[in-house]
């Protein structure tokens, strides 16, 4: 038997409970792992509470959980890049919350990368690459970074400063000191944004992530002069606006970009902070971190 978080409705953080169920077996292309450690999303917390219920309907039970770092114990059929023991880490097919899961994209795992780290870094490391990818940057160019101190937009800052892009990074006050320690310029969040920005960069920016989903879009198409300049990954007003809006189906994803990402948190290049290290007993405690926004940096659960 293994052990897994599953809830059987939607609500608060009590309805997250221990299970015991069959480890799941993988399928064709799959893997299984022991799942060493579970990264905590905003997006689990949503998808318990119900909020995202009729774009993502649930078949309960469900086990939350994007993203986990393991080791390999089980190999689906055809699966011939990877053996049994491997560290890897990646998106679930079966939810991370658990002491067995199938992964859909398996990764190696640098072993210089904790799988604390690695966890971590899925979600919001893709997000961050995937976000950059659409906007499709030169080095020399200008891009403004909304929510420039959160796990994706910090993650986004360091990668576009890595590939010669001046950036320009928006976070609240308490947090412009971390905007600045990867390299940005940093303009103070709701205060006069635009004039602050062209302070910055007379002529506009020629490209805008926004990361934090706080209304800012208009402010970004007349930065830019085109909302085709214009990505979010949180903003919903995206379409009214014609700006993109990237991530809400699973083939805009691209997942292809995690053994790169994985090597440059190797190497140093990347920082991504961890907020707390819990294990699957306190999920609730982790949930309600976020949903208090409490959490600076990545919550991790280990089973």
């Amino acid at each position: 038997m293994s052990v897994a978080i599953t809830y059987e409705k939607f609500g608060g953080p009590d309805v997250l409970q221990f299970t015991d169920t069959h480890p799941p077996v993988p399928g064709p292309g799959q893997v299984r792992i022991q799942v060493r450690a579970a990264s905590v999303n905003p997006m689990d917390v949503k998808l318990r509470n119900g909020d995202l219920a009729k774009v993502f309907p649930a078949e309960f039970p469900v086990t939350p959980g994007m993203d986990a770092a393991g080791v390999v114990d089980a190999l689906g059929e055809g699966v011939d890049h990877l053996d049994i023991g491997d560290e890897v880490f990646g998106p679930t097919a079966t939810g991370a919350y658990a002491e067995h899961a199938i992964m859909r994209v398996a990764a190696p795992k640098p072993a210089e990368v904790s799988f604390e780290l690695a966890a971590a870094l899925v979600t919001v490391g893709e997000a961050a690459w995937r976000a950059l990818a659409h906007l499709d940057l030169a080095e020399g160019a200008t891009l403004l970074v909304h929510g420039a101190a959160g796990n994706v937009g910090s993650l986004a800052v360091q990668l576009a400063r890595g590939r010669g892009i001046n950036v320009i990074g928006s976070a609240l006050a308490e947090h412009l000191d971390q905007v600045k320690a990867h390299g940005a310029q940093a303009v103070t969040a709701g205060t006069d944004l635009v004039a602050q920005v062209r302070a910055l960069a007379p002529r506009g920016v020629d490209g805008v992530l926004d990361a934090a989903g706080a209304g800012v879009l208009p402010e970004s198409v007349e930065l830019t002069g085109d909302p085709a300049k214009v990505v979010t990954l949180a903003d919903p007003r995206a379409r009214e606006l014609g700006v993109r809006f990237t991530g809400m189906t699973p083939q805009d994803r691209m997942y292809d970009c995690l053994p790169q990402l994985a090597e440059r948190m190797a190497a140093g290049e990347l920082v991504l902070p961890i907020w707390r290290v819990l294990p699957l007993a306190q999920v609730g405690e982790a949930h309600l971190a976020i949903e208090e926004r409490r959490a600076e940096g990545k919550i991790i659960l280990i089973p």
